[in-house]
């Protein structure tokens, strides 16, 4: 798994590249603040919970985001188990995300 910067992100985002977006923060946390993608909290990826994704393209780039990067590093290797080859951990989560670019 590799750590992406919010930077990275943003740049990834804004150039409209291709790639599946993963927010596992619980859904009062979704509420406030969000920047897309599809929401699947931590415990349900945990618990093998994961129909919303089996339509994603397992090769294809997964962008996982949470608060903090800590929840979604877990998610990252929960998906990697089930073959997920191409996930990418949003380091900083939306901290970094607010703290660099608002919201």
């Amino acid at each position: 798994m590799i750590q992406m910067s919010v930077e990275e992100l943003k740049a990834k985002i804004d150039a409209g590249e291709p790639f599946n977006l993963l927010d596992v923060r619980e859904d009062d946390e979704r509420k406030d603040f969000h920047i897309g993608g599809i929401h699947h909290r931590l415990g349900l990826v945990q618990g093998m919970q994961i129909e919303p994704l089996e339509d994603l393209d397992k090769d294809k780039l997964l962008v996982i985001y949470c608060r903090s990067g800590k929840r979604s590093m877990v998610a990252g290797m929960v998906l990697e188990a089930t073959g997920f080859t191409n996930v990418a951990n949003l380091a900083g989560g939306m901290l970094d995300w607010q703290a660099k670019f608002g919201g």
